[in-house]
C-alpha cells in the first residue's frame, strides 16, 4: 500500500514583518493627553477659583468709579489752592496718625489724597486716604487705601480674595498652584488641539462629546497665549517661585532699582517738625516748595509725595502712572533746601525690571485701561466655560463604564531616551525653580505609579486564580 508524501514545510518560517516605527507625534501625544487630562482634573478647582476672583477684580475698577464717586470727584473749579492748603485741612479734619504720602489732584475733577498710616481702626497694612477738594479745601470724606495702585474698600477686598482667599501667607499658596500649572494645561492643549487632524476639530454639526471637545479646543486656542501670559506674570511676584524670579534678577543685574533719600545731613526735623509718635515727618508748607522742585525736574502728574524717614533725608516725589505709557520717574528733594539730591528715570531700568513692571501692570488691570479689563474678563470667563467644558467631557468619557474613565498609563515607556532625557532633565530644572509646579507633579508620578502597581498585581491576582 502506498502512502502520499506528507506535505512538507519550510525549516525555517519567516518571521512576521516588523512594526512600523512609531512618529514622534504619536509617541507623545498619549504622555500629553494624559497630563493634561490629570492636571485639568486635579488643578481645575484652583483655576476656578482664580478665575471667578479674577473676574470680580477686574470688573471692581469701574466699580469702584461709581460706588465712590462722591471721594474721587468733584465740579473742576478755576484755581486749585495750594498742597499745603489741602493736607493742613485734611489733617484739622482727620488728627490722628501721621502723613505717609500726599498724591495731589491729577485732573481737573479728581481730589486730591492724604494717605495717613498708624490711624486707630485701620488695619496696618493700609492707609486712611481723607479726599481733599483741591478747589476748596473741603474734605469730602475717608477711606481705607491699599498698595500702591491706590485700591479702595472694594478692590482691595476682591484683591485679598483673589490672591489669597483672605487666608493670608498660607492662602497665597493656592493661587501659586493655580498660575504653576495654568501654562501647563494651555500648551499642552495646544499640543493636543494642533495634533489633531484638521476634520476632527470641526464643532458644526457635532454633538455630545465631540462637539464638547471642539468648544473646549477652539476656545482654549483663541485664549491660550493669555492664560500662558496671566501666568508668567502671576509667579513673578508669588511666594516661592516669585523669591526664585527676584534672585536671578538679582544675579543678572535686573533687579528694579530703587531711589537714595538720603540728603547727608540732619536738618533738625525741618524747620521744627518732628518724627515721633502722633507727629507728621512733614510741615505742609514744605510740600509746595517739594512739589515745586519735582515739576521743575519734569514728573507731571500723576505723582506722590513721600514724606522723609527721619531728619537726615529727603522727600520723595514718583510718578504713579500705571497706564501707558507709565511714568514712574522719582526724585528725592532735601527739605532745607529745595534741591533734588537724587532722581531714578524709569527710562534707566534694566530691562527685565520694565518688562516685570509692565507684565505686572497688565495683569492687574492697570495698563491698558478700560481695554485691559475688558480683556481680563474675557480671559477669566474663557477658563471658567474651559474648565466646565473640561469635567463634561471626562462625565461623558466614563459614562459608559466608570466615572471619568481615566487615560491609559505607561505612555512615557513609548518614548524614545534623546527625548525623554531632555524632557526629564528640564522638568526638573523648572521643578526647582517653580516649587509649586515640580512637587505636585512628582507626588502625581508616585500616586500614579503606585495605583498602577496595585492594578498589575490585582490584574496577575485574578489571573492566577483564573488558572487554578
Amino acid at each position: 500500500m502506498s502512502t502520499a508524501p506528507a506535505p512538507t514545510t519550510d525549516a525555517s518560517p519567516q518571521s512576521a514583518a516588523p512594526a512600523p516605527a512609531r512618529s514622534i507625534r504619536s509617541v507623545l501625544r498619549p504622555l500629553i493627553l494624559r497630563l493634561h487630562f490629570y492636571a485639568g482634573v486635579l488643578v481645575a478647582p484652583f483655576l476656578l477659583v482664580v478665575a471667578t476672583t479674577g473676574l470680580l477684580y477686574a470688573a471692581s475698577f469701574q466699580a469702584e468709579k461709581i460706588l465712590y464717586a462722591h471721594e474721587l470727584t468733584v465740579s473742576a473749579g478755576d484755581h486749585k489752592l495750594p498742597l499745603s492748603e489741602q493736607v493742613a485741612a485734611a489733617r484739622k479734619a482727620h488728627p490722628e496718625g501721621t502723613v505717609s504720602a500726599v498724591r495731589p489732584s491729577p485732573e481737573a475733577d479728581a481730589t486730591t489724597r492724604v494717605l495717613l498710616s498708624g490711624v486707630p481702626g485701620v488695619d496696618p497694612d493700609r492707609s486712611l486716604a481723607v479726599f481733599v477738594d483741591p478747589y476748596t479745601a473741603k474734605v469730602r470724606g475717608s477711606l481705607e487705601q491699599y498698595g500702591s495702585t491706590g485700591a479702595l474698600p472694594l478692590r482691595t477686598w476682591l484683591d485679598g480674595l483673589h490672591g489669597n482667599l483672605h487666608l493670608g501667607e498660607t492662602g497665597r499658596l493656592y493661587s501659586e498652584l493655580a498660575a504653576s500649572w495654568l501654562w501647563v494645561i494651555a500648551g499642552g492643549g495646544l499640543a493636543l488641539w494642533f495634533g489633531r487632524r484638521r476634520a476632527q476639530r470641526k464643532v458644526r454639526g457635532t454633538s455630545g462629546r465631540r462637539r464638547t471637545l471642539g468648544l473646549h479646543g477652539t476656545v482654549g486656542v483663541w485664549a491660550a497665549v493669555g492664560f500662558v501670559f496671566l501666568s508668567a506674570t502671576g509667579l513673578t511676584w508669588s511666594t516661592y517661585a516669585g523669591a526664585n524670579i527676584d534672585t536671578l534678577r538679582t544675579a543678572l543685574h535686573q533687579a528694579t532699582p530703587s531711589i537714595s533719600a538720603g540728603t547727608g545731613g540732619d536738618h533738625g526735623g525741618h524747620n521744627g517738625s518732628g518724627t515721633g509718635a502722633g507727629k507728621d515727618a512733614a510741615t505742609p508748607r514744605e510740600l509746595d516748595t517739594i512739589l515745586a522742585a519735582a515739576r521743575a525736574e519734569g514728573l507731571g502728574d500723576p505723582v506722590e509725595i513721600v514724606p522723609p524717614a527721619d531728619a537726615s533725608s529727603a522727600y520723595v516725589v514718583k510718578q504713579i502712572q500705571r497706564s501707558w505709557p507709565e511714568k514712574q520717574d522719582a526724585v528725592a528733594v532735601d527739605p532745607a533746601s529745595g534741591k533734588v539730591v537724587d532722581e531714578l528715570r524709569f527710562a534707566d531700568y534694566p530691562l527685565l525690571a520694565k518688562l516685570t513692571r509692565w507684565g505686572i501692570d497688565a495683569h492687574t488691570g492697570t495698563l491698558f485701561g478700560l481695554v485691559n479689563q475688558i480683556a481680563l474678563m474675557a480671559l477669566a470667563l474663557s477658563l471658567i466655560l474651559l474648565i466646565v467644558w473640561g469635567y463634561r467631557m471626562w462625565w461623558l468619557r466614563g459614562r459608559a463604564s466608570a466615572f471619568g474613565r481615566p487615560i491609559p498609563r505607561g505612555a512615557w515607556q513609548h518614548v524614545p531616551p534623546r527625548i525623554l532625557v531632555p524632557a526629564l532633565a528640564t522638568v526638573a530644572v523648572l521643578g526647582y525653580f517653580v516649587p509649586l509646579l515640580g512637587i505636585p507633579l512628582a507626588v502625581f508620578i508616585a500616586v500614579d505609579v503606585l495605583l498602577g502597581e496595585i492594578a498589575h498585581r490585582k490584574g496577575r491576582r485574578t489571573r492566577d486564580g483564573q488558572v487554578a
